[in-house]
């Protein structure tokens, strides 16, 4: 028989017994309780003990009000769940019967009938135990027990000889983020938070598929390595697609080569260069002439690299995909809920389509959160969205003992082997800001550290972010899938090196109090982090009561959804520099939007404008976990904050930009995609808020091309707008490629928002369509806010006198309230 052959038998659509079977226990009828108590009630999986207890009516809604303080009890109490399930003969006569826990939070102890199972101590593991001696016939009861991950971690300290900070969380392998941080809150969960099933069957089972790739012009070469448990020695069929071939088999484990080739391939390109394109691949195992398995895959062909060389300023850190090099564009992520199990396949896909509307091409997944859902990464695959994907480790020490180290190994085998076929994966991180905890935190200090002990922190760190994670992503991955960082940030930002090599956390603004305009002088190659907060949308903060809303800065429930204890300080002391800051909440609340918008407006331009010695800027941060005050451009409940609108303007591939710098102003004309403009000029008018012209002249950029970034030659201010008045005028600015088309538009305007002589603007709304309204203006308009139950396409955007602006809402209103800059100027 010829050994690469088609199957007809592939195709067979029957379940034959031979064939694996997957059973999901996770909708059965589950029973938790407190393990002090005897009373069993109804529970849900995938679910955590809070939400169970919610639906219990135990405990009332932890967003709601200040419950969260309520609710502390639950962290110190141990939880046990159960159900019962069915087995028939017919099933127990399978080979292999496997019991597959893919997420259980944390600490547990499994029971089958009775009989210890297994001990787990991760949230981010995979269970997996073969169960078919433990079964039987007709009912089982399986019982999960699990202990207090505060109690647990609190023991396990006392077994190193120093005080570790932020002491229990970082000897508990779950997310960080559940012990509290300055954006949410502290709901130390516990419970089966991923899905529960019996796995049923015969004599072999695929266990991974990891692909490398080589793409030439005009094909692409795929190597697949598939791994196989043989229960069974023998003759086996694989299957990729229409190709087969016959492999044989020993008992035991099994590294399988396939190649497969792909002619006149279409490239994955991130947002911004091209469509995400995928190719879907099925591979099949099969024994005599049945479907023993078959796997679905989605696989995106591209290269990636991260690209550091030296220069004369430092070290470039910039990623090369297919062979061009990427401006970085995008935002972190943290988890979008506190109760991981709630978020659901919609709310991925969303805030992953919004972060492709706002231009962006990677998102950077924090290291105090999880592992996210399959269906995270299958958006970002699908839009385009390139992932820096941390490992669980955030902001502390961690021990590594033995048993520490080799739970890290086991964790990072199973992310990395679930995640690795994703093209949306660019880079591995091995935490979040733990170098930079150790060298600038004082934490040796504050606890009184012997020499020792600080040395002993340092082999603790070197153990796992620079032995056991890297060795064991090279055992994992192929080497086109392996590119590896030990922590972000490389350097802290007090120090100098910190803006000329590696990625850079800078929060000089904000935790620095530094002015919004140190940013054009604190430009790093690669700004990973940085960051001011806003307040939420109002819907947002009304959600925040279960009864009367009190919108008030005084009332104790919106201050107890501002985790950062100087945060309106801080956003009151910012607000003072730049605005008129309002009595009134809803005033108060729209302003602190745009200061928000305003801070990172400023930042995104200076790193854009310094390309390609900056080739990268991932502000702090996308979402939220909860409704809450926060950095965040899109809010708990999914609505656009002033800064995701900024954003999408500020991230779009050509935009054109002003410097102000000793009188002088400087254009930067910037061009992040392949395509190149050939002789771009500048348009530039002076306007006044009237609408009148008092300046009109054009900067031509003599025989150039728009490939990257181009600047052009700088502009006395004062010839500019001559005998103006700074604040009663702005530029209108065009760029224009060599068939007059429009590139970019961008306004500038001389002063601080809180100093423009604005006049009241006599906007109207006219409704075009159930969906479209149309918004016109006499007098510039400033930082329009439309108001209403629905997502506007632009909102927060400056409408220039005597024009309109169409935009297009996602549901029809009623009405549509509108605001503007000069209503919160006259009080």
């Amino acid at each position: 028989m010829n050994k690469t052959i088609l199957f007809a038998f592939f195709f067979i659509q029957n379940i034959l017994f031979g064939q694996l079977s997957e059973r999901n226990l996770s909708s059965g009828k589950w029973q938790f309780k407190n393990s002090k108590e005897n009373k069993w009630l109804t529970a849900t999986v995938p679910g955590t003990v809070h939400l169970d207890l919610m639906n219990n009516k135990i405990i009332s809604d932890p967003y709601k009000d200040e419950n969260e303080k309520k609710v502390q009890w639950i962290e110190n109490e141990d939880w046990d769940y159960q159900t019962t399930f069915k087995v028939s003969s017919k099933e127990l006569q399978n080979q292999n019967i496997d019991l597959i826990f893919n997420g259980l939070d944390t600490f547990s102890e499994i029971y089958l009938n009775g009989k210890l199972l297994k001990k787990t101590d991760n949230m981010f593991r995979t269970w997996k135990i073969p169960v078919k001696n433990d079964l039987k016939i007709g009912n089982n009861i399986l019982q999960i027990k699990f202990k207090s991950s505060v109690n647990v971690g609190k023991d396990l300290a006392k077994k190193v000889p120093f005080t570790m900070p932020e002491s229990p969380r970082s000897f508990v392998r779950k997310a960080q983020y559940q012990f509290g941080w300055d954006w949410g809150p502290r709901l130390v969960t516990a419970g089966i938070w991923k899905d529960v099933q019996l796995n049923f069957w015969n004599f072999a089972i695929i266990k991974n598929i990891k692909n490398t790739q080589a793409i030439f012009e005009n094909k692409a070469k795929i190597n697949f390595e598939i791994e196989i448990d043989a229960q069974v020695s023998g003759t086996y069929y694989l299957k990729i697609n229409d190709l087969s071939k016959m492999v044989s088999l020993k008992k035991g484990n099994n590294k399988i080569e396939f190649p497969y080739e792909i002619k006149n391939p279409k490239l994955w390109q991130p947002n911004g260069w091209g469509n995400a394109n995928l190719y879907d691949f099925e591979i099949g195992l099969a024994k005599n002439q049945e479907y023993i398995q078959t796997k679905n895959l989605k696989i995106g062909l591209r290269t990636i690299e991260l690209i550091q060389e030296k220069d004369e300023k430092g070290k470039s850190f910039y990623f090369k995909v297919n062979g061009n090099p990427i401006y970085a564009k995008g935002a972190n992520w943290i988890p979008s809920d506190s109760f991981t199990p709630r978020i659901t396949k919609e709310k991925y896909q969303k805030l992953i389509k919004d972060c492709k509307e706002a231009n962006m091409n990677m998102i950077r997944v924090w290291g105090g959160g999880i592992y996210e859902d399959n269906e995270f990464y299958k958006a970002c695959d699908e839009n385009g969205i390139l992932v820096w994907q941390d490992f669980m480790f955030a902001g502390s020490f961690y021990p590594s003992d033995e048993a520490f180290l080799n739970n890290v190994k086991e964790e990072v085998k199973d992310q990395v082997n679930r995640l690795q076929n994703h093209p949306s994966i660019a880079l591995w991180c091995g935490n979040n800001e733990i170098d930079e905890a150790i060298v600038n935190w004082g934490y040796q200090k504050q606890f009184k550290y012997s020499k020792e002990d600080s040395l002993q922190v340092w082999k603790d760190y070197k153990k796992i972010f620079h032995e056991v994670i890297p060795n064991t992503l090279k055992e994992n991955l192929n080497a086109d899938k392996n590119i590896y960082w030990p922590t972000s940030p490389s350097i802290g930002w007090g120090h100098k090196e910190s803006l000329t090599e590696g990625d850079s956390h800078y929060w000089g603004v904000w935790w620095g109090e530094q002015p919004f305009e140190i940013y054009n002088e604190k430009v790093p190659r690669f700004a990973s982090e940085y960051g001011f907060q806003g307040m939420p949308s109002l819907e947002a903060v009304k959600s925040m009561f279960s009864g009367k809303q009190d919108l008030s800065l005084e009332n104790s429930t919106i201050k107890a959804h501002e985790k950062n204890a100087r945060g309106f300080h801080i956003i009151d002391e910012y607000m003072k520099r730049d605005y008129i800051v309002p009595t009134d909440f809803v005033k108060y609340n729209y302003v602190s939007q745009l200061l928000q918008a305003r801070g990172m407006k400023i930042a995104i331009e200076a790193h854009r404008r310094a390309k390609p010695y900056n080739m990268g800027t991932l502000y702090w941060q996308l979402n939220d976990c909860w409704p809450v005050i926060s950095w965040s451009s899109i809010d708990y409940l999914g609505n656009w904050k002033a800064l995701h609108y900024q954003v999408k303007r500020s991230f779009k591939n050509q935009v054109i930009l002003t410097e102000e710098i000793d009188g002088f102003l400087n254009f930067y004309a910037i061009n992040d995609e392949l395509k190149k403009f050939e002789d771009i000029k500048v348009e530039i008018q002076v306007v006044d808020f009237y609408g009148k012209i008092l300046n009109d002249l054009t900067t031509v950029q003599d025989g150039k091309t728009l490939d990257g970034i181009a600047k052009i030659d700088h502009i006395e201010i004062k010839n500019l707008i001559k005998y103006s008045n700074k604040n009663e005028v702005f530029l209108k600015l065009i760029l224009k490629d060599i068939n007059k088309k429009n590139i970019a538009e961008n306004i500038h305007f001389f002063a601080k928002p809180k100093d423009l002589k604005l006049t009241k603007p006599n906007i109207k709304i006219k409704k075009i369509s159930p969906t479209e309204i149309e918004i016109s203006t006499d007098v510039l308009a400033k930082d329009i806010y439309l108001m209403g139950d629905t997502h506007f396409s632009d909102n927060f955007f400056d409408l220039l006198p005597k024009t309109s602006k169409r935009i297009i809402l996602s549901k029809s209103l009623q009405e549509v309230e509108v605001m503007s800059l000069w209503d919160t100027m006259n009080n």
